[in-house]
């Protein structure tokens, strides 16, 4: 955890008493969030990625109760296509204007800002997330993103704060009978 934004971050994610249950769509930024950050390119220019398996388990469980997830990234890689597929979630790349691309999609599926939550990590999550009715930073977000999130999780990202939120949502669905 990083030590020099820890006076601004809000309550963690499973202390918070505002409940889950009512998201109808979950986004996720692909880099940092489900990732650790990090890239590993071998000699050809091949990238590749470190991602958490149990973040893959909590998007299953969201997925057998028929609830949408998506991912949002500005990066045109196919690297976040395959985890995606493999995830089977949703994916929307090469987005330069995510926000205008989040907006589009509200609209399309006739949802209010206020039923989407937005998992983030770096600066260009800031307007997607001042959007939604629920903005959530993982642990190790930069700190203009802590600032504005209702929620952080404990966990950073790439290392289990994307199965933090499913459980979240899957227990908080769960005590409010949705």
């Amino acid at each position: 955890m990083r030590s020099d934004v820890a006076d601004v971050r809000p309550e963690n994610l499973q202390a918070n008493e505002i409940s889950l249950a009512e998201i109808e769509l979950l986004v996720l930024d692909f880099d940092g969030v489900m990732t650790d950050n990090r890239v590993l390119v071998d000699q050809h220019g091949i990238e590749s990625v470190f991602c958490h398996r149990g973040d893959g388990w909590g998007l299953a469980q969201l997925r057998k109760i028929g609830f949408e997830v998506l991912v949002l990234s500005t990066e045109a890689n196919p690297v976040v296509r395959a985890r995606c597929e493999k995830l089977r979630i949703g994916c929307i790349q090469d987005c330069s204007n995510k926000l205008e691309r989040l907006k589009k999609l509200a609209s399309e599926r006739s949802l209010n800002a206020s039923r989407i939550a937005y998992v983030g990590n770096d600066v260009n999550d800031l307007e997607c997330m001042q959007w939604v009715g629920v903005p959530i930073a993982v642990a190790d977000a930069e700190p203009e993103i802590l600032e504005v999130s209702r929620f952080v999780t404990r966990k950073r990202g790439g290392y289990g704060a994307v199965r933090e939120v499913c459980d979240k949502i899957l227990s908080d669905r769960k005590h409010a009978d949705v």
